[in-house]
Order: C-alpha cells, then sequence, then structure tokens
C-alpha cells in the first residue's frame, strides 16, 4: 500500500514535494520490513549467525538503490553521505538503543553478549575508516582524477577480499544452531517470492525517493550532508533498527548485536566496494575520497564502538554516549561543511 501511494505521490501532478518524500520514506522502510521478515524466515532455517548476516545483507537494498539512483541523479555529496551514514547510524544509534534496551532488560544493568563478533566487527571497521582517510591524504597528493579512481579501485579490491575471508571464516567456525529460535512461519518458497517482489519495489521506491530528495532539501532548509547522512541513512536502517532493539528488549543479546554489527560491517566493507564498482556505469563516479570531515568522523566512530563493546559486556550509560555523539554529528552536518 505504502509503495503505491508513493508511486501516486510521484508521478501525480500538484503533489507537495515534501509530502511525496516522506511518502517514499516510509515505503522504502515499508518495504525494507518486507525483506527482514522474508530474510528472517529463510534464514531462520539455518542458525542465528547466518540468519544476522542474511538480514543485513538485504536489508541494505534500500541504501544500495539510494545511492545508485543518487549517481545518476550526479547527487555525489547524497550518495556519499548515505553510505557512511548508513554506517554511522548502525555502529553509533542503533548500537546505542540495542545497549540500552538489552542492559534495562538484564537483572545486573549489564548487556552481555559473545565478543567474538564485536572483536571481528570494530577491527575490520577500523581498517574501513583508515583505508577511507589514507585514501583521502594519498589523493589530496595526486591531481590527477584517474590516480584517485586508481587507488579506490585498489582500495575496494583489498576490502572486499578481506571481507570475504572474514565471512567465510565465520560463517564456517561460529554456532550455528539457535537454541531458542522460532519455527518459520512461512515456506521458503514464499520468502522467496516476497524477498524477490520486494527487492523490486525497493528499486523503484529508491528513485522516487531521490527523485523528491533535492526539493525537500531545499523547502526545509537543509544540507545535502545533513539528508543522507541522516534522513536517508536513518530511512534505509529504519527496520534494523526497530528488529534490532526488539531483539534486545526479548533478552537476545547476540542476536541483536549480529544484526547490527553486520549491518555496519557489510556497508563497509561490501556494498561501499561494490558501489564503487557500479558507478563505474555512470557519469558520476563514487569512490573512497571522503570529505575529511566525513572520514574522520567515522574513525573516531570506530574507535568508540571498539572500546564500549570489545569487553562483551555493555551498560545503558554506554548506551546513551553513542547515542550522543551521533547527535552531535547530525548537528555538526545540519548547514553542510
Amino acid at each position: 500500500m505504502l509503495t503505491v501511494l508513493a508511486g501516486i505521490a510521484r508521478y501525480a501532478s500538484g503533489v507537495p514535494h515534501v509530502l511525496a518524500f516522506v511518502v517514499a520514506g516510509l515505503a522504502l522502510a515499508g518495504g525494507a520490513w518486507v525483506v527482514s521478515f522474508a530474510t528472517e524466515q529463510v534464514g531462520g532455517r539455518f542458525g542465528t549467525a547466518t540468519t544476522g548476516m542474511m538480514q543485513s545483507t538485504l536489508g541494505n537494498l534500500p541504501e544500495f538503490f539510494v545511492v545508485l539512483f543518487a549517481l545518476q541523479d550526479h547527487q555525489l555529496i547524497v550518495a556519499q553521505t548515505a553510505v557512511l551514514g548508513s554506517i554511522l547510524v548502525n555502529a553509533l544509534l542503533v548500537l546505542g538503543l540495542v545497549v540500552i534496551a538489552g542492559a534495562r532488560r538484564s537483572p545486573d544493568g549489564i548487556m552481555r553478549f559473545s565478543k567474538r563478533l564485536p572483536n571481528d566487527t570494530t577491527t575490520l571497521l577500523l581498517l574501513a575508516s583508515f583505508i577511507i582517510l589514507l585514501v583521502g591524504i594519498a589523493a589530496n597528493s595526486h591531481t590527477s582524477a584517474g590516480h584517485v579512481k586508481t587507488i579506490s579501485i585498489v582500495s575496494a579490491i583489498a576490502i572486499l577480499t578481506v571481507y570475504a575471508f572474514w565471512v567465510r571464516q565465520y560463517l564456517t567456525t561460529e554456532q550455528e544452531q539457535d537454541a531458542e529460535g522460532e519455527r518459520p512461519r512461512l515456506s521458503t518458497v514464499t520468502s522467496v517470492v516476497l524477498l524477490v517482489v520486494s527487492g523490486a519495489a525497493a528499486g523503484f521506491v529508491s528513485d522516487w525517493f531521490v527523485h523528491a530528495l533535492v526539493p525537500t532539501i531545499h523547502s526545509l532548509g537543509i544540507s545535502k550532508e545533513f539528508a543522507g547522512l541522516v534522513i536517508v541513512a536513518i530511512a534505509g536502517n529504519a527496520v534494523e533498527n526497530v528488529v534490532g532493539v526488539q531483539l534486545a528488549a526479548r533478552n537476545k543479546p547476540d542476536f541483536a548485536v549480529s544484526v547490527i554489527v553486520n549491518s555496519s560491517l557489510q556497508v563497509a566493507l561490501a556494498l561501499t566496494p561494490v558501489l564503487i564498482f557500479v558507478s563505474l556505469l555512470f557519469t558520476t563516479h563514487l569512490t573512497l575520497v571522503f570529505p575529511t570531515l566525513l572520514a574522520l568522523v567515522l574513525v573516531i566512530a570506530s574507535i568508540l564502538g571498539a572500546l564500549i563493546v570489545n569487553d562483551g559486556e555493555s551498560t545503558w550509560q554506554e548506551g546513551v554516549v553513542l547515542i550522543g555523539f551521533y547527535v552531535v554529528i547530525a548537528a555538526s552536518f545540519w548547514w553542510g561543511t
């Protein structure tokens, strides 16, 4: 229904751009919910690790399409900030909410979870952050656009290779049996059909979302950086946000952390490199050269996340710290850079 309304708002004459943008954003979140639900039904047959990985992978479809259409529309700033915004919203805002919900659920006020995935994730996120910062510094010393593109492609290949080896090792060694797992409510065929339909719908809605984005930015008086970093990122990750918090509130901290940190990790080490290669088909190319402030924010966020989750325990106060830092980042980009 939301997808139909978004289509009407896109093509009907006289519909305010802000209204079309809001409806498209809600449709984007609704489609992501269908993807998340169908993925859970399929992945529920394989255990927590696989389900968390699948939910994060397919849950990032909206971000993928939004960035593609932004590049097609020559909105490089929106594309860049949407990519890094997806990482930050999961690594800071959503993880903070999960930590608060999980800690409040625990009798002693401490959320406990397996250390392995957070340790691996923070290490790999730091790797991606340092590479982005290094590529940015290297690009400043080369005036040729060809050099920048070459450095980005080489770095993207390196990041994807590291991620592929990590995923293989993680899925083959992680405990795949979830003792508290719920029996899937849908058949595999029905779940796959839902995935295909919702994935296709996400492509159309993302196009409508981007189409209404720039007029909405002008109407609301916000910057493109804020729109991509906050609005687009939160809309694209809305379902994962809710799913992660619900899992933590239901005393499933390992599953909650798996969904959230996998999402951040996949955007940084899989989605971004893939988008770099796909963007070569467009006039506007995405590279690993991001604005310096954004690159520094990503590095600081990765370090802060590592300090909070690497011991396998978090209190609600630490969740507040993560959310507070995200709020400061969002405020810093309200007027652009």
